[in-house]
């Protein structure tokens, strides 16, 4: 046994997980262990340091049916790790290809889905602190390799990060063959994945043949790639949060659903662009719609259009850009009343309708949901619909008429809210109330006024429209 090589790799391990605070005393951990070099020295490490770290290590095995006689060898074989090792091992079996079909997935995102549900389930039941995944430091060159080939931001040029939620990964800061050097040191012996030996997926490409083309230029470009990466990380941590202060400046609103960008503040900002895209990228919007929704911001050119994605969708309102969710808040009605009552005509959205004689006490209600209309002036059955091209009205204090959009547009109302925007007009088509807004002069209360027709909405959801 060499201890020099035994001690220096636990001491690494251990050095990195202390540095990124991976590990709380007293602990209780589960080693993922396929019974490959990776896990099996990553379940070594964590036995000789389980002392320090006064924690509890136990081993979790998924034998995915997918390799024969070979997947069950390598269950037996963690069998007799962990038996050796006097280490609890939790063993499960899944039907990998069932799966995949049921489920309509590929093989390798089957069995990553079945693996993290079983550790996250084990996690729970045993009430471990984390999870421990053998992934090391070439594993996240070739990340940060395949990422570059597929495109990619510079969280992309991160890597493999050391921990995800409760997956923790304590052997970034070591490679390969510091992992075989471990084992060799120690005649441990593990098991191999056959499948890894050929380059049939773009992972295996990379480490089986661009790899040793890299290292011809420079011997020790897994170590450059890598300690590049861990710079990037940093800088990452700098630049989210300068962006969490952009976007805390630029946005206002309700809820992470429905809320507006202060056009102005926006353009203000050092990279305008790169804000946007934050913003908007959780609400399903791509990379490619951020830049050309920027490129209409910086002409002031195409302020009508509306741009979607599949949740949400986007609009311009004079000196900010509205977001909501697709149809927020929007009615499509076309309703006939044809008496006095209570009409109910959505789950959230209800009318009520009723005729009273003028007394003494009357006044002319002066909240936007209720209005007050002389009964003789409106001819029945009513209807709720939504706005029509050319609806016209004549708004309340006016003595001619106006289209129902030109008005919404000097009550600075977005196109959001003139698609969301209701009226109710009478049996001869007359626009009687623009719902939350105006009421028509034609039918407003006078000293001959003897019957009193009340018009209440209550809408339970407080879209723009209808405001209390």
């Amino acid at each position: 046994m060499n201890n020099n090589v035994l001690n220096n790799f636990i001491n690494r391990v251990g050095a990195f997980a202390s540095a990124h605070r991976l590990f709380v005393t007293g602990g209780k951990y589960i080693v993922a262990l396929s019974g490959g070099a990776d896990s099996v020295a990553l379940l070594l490490a964590m036995r000789s340091m389980a002392a320090k770290w006064q924690m509890q290590v136990e081993a979790a095995h998924c034998n995915f049916r997918l390799r024969g006689d070979e997947s069950d060898r390598d269950e037996r074989f963690c069998q007799t790790l962990c038996a050796d090792c006097n280490i609890p091992l939790h063993l499960v079996h899944f039907d990998t290809r069932e799966y995949a079909s049921l489920h309509h997935v590929s093989i390798e995102m089957a069995a990553r889905r079945l693996r993290y549900d079983y550790f996250e389930r084990l996690r729970h039941d045993i009430a471990a602190d984390g999870i421990c995944v053998a992934h090391h430091r070439d594993d996240s060159v070739e990340t940060v390799l395949l990422n570059l080939v597929r495109g990619t931001g510079i969280r992309g040029l991160r890597g493999i990060q050391p921990r995800n939620g409760y997956i923790l990964r304590p052997m970034l800061s070591v490679s390969r063959n510091d992992i075989v050097g471990y084992l060799n040191s120690q005649d441990q012996s593990y098991v191999t994945d056959s499948t890894n030996l050929v380059p049939d997926v773009k992972r295996n490409k990379i480490r089986l043949e661009l790899m040793p083309l890299l290292q011809q230029l420079n011997p020790n470009v897994a170590q450059s790639i890598f300690e590049t990466s861990l710079r990037v990380g940093e800088a990452v941590n700098v630049y989210d949060d300068a962006i969490g202060r952009a976007m805390a400046d630029v946005v206002e609103g309700c809820s992470q659903s429905v809320f507006t960008v202060d056009i102005a503040r926006l353009l203000a900002q050092v990279s305008p662009e790169s804000v946007l895209f934050h913003v908007l990228s959780p609400c399903g919007f791509t990379s490619s719609q951020v830049e050309m929704l920027y490129s209409v911001l910086a002409r002031q050119s195409d302020r009508t259009r509306v741009f979607a994605s599949n949740t949400h969708e986007l609009c311009f309102n004079r000196d900010s850009l509205l977001v909501q969710p697709l149809n927020y808040g929007v009615h499509t009605l076309d309703k006939k009343v044809p008496e006095c009552g209570l009409y109910s005509f959505a789950d959230n959205l209800k009318f009520d309708f009723h005729i009273a004689p003028v007394d003494d006490n009357f006044k002319p209600s002066v909240a936007p949901l209720c209005v007050t209309l002389d009964a003789e002036m409106v001819a029945w059955p009513l209807t709720v619909r939504n706005t029509s091209d050319g609806d016209r009205f004549t708004p309340f204090g006016m003595k001619h008429s106006k289209l129902v959009s030109d008005y919404l547009t000097d009550r600075k109302r977005s196109i959001f809210d003139k698609r969301r925007q209701l009226v109710v007009a009478d049996a001869n088509g007359r626009i009687v109330w623009l719902v939350g807004e105006r009421t028509d002069n034609r039918f407003r209360t006078t000293a001959n006024t003897t019957q009193v027709l009340t018009i209440s909405v209550e809408n339970q959801e407080h879209t723009t429209p209808y405001r209390k």
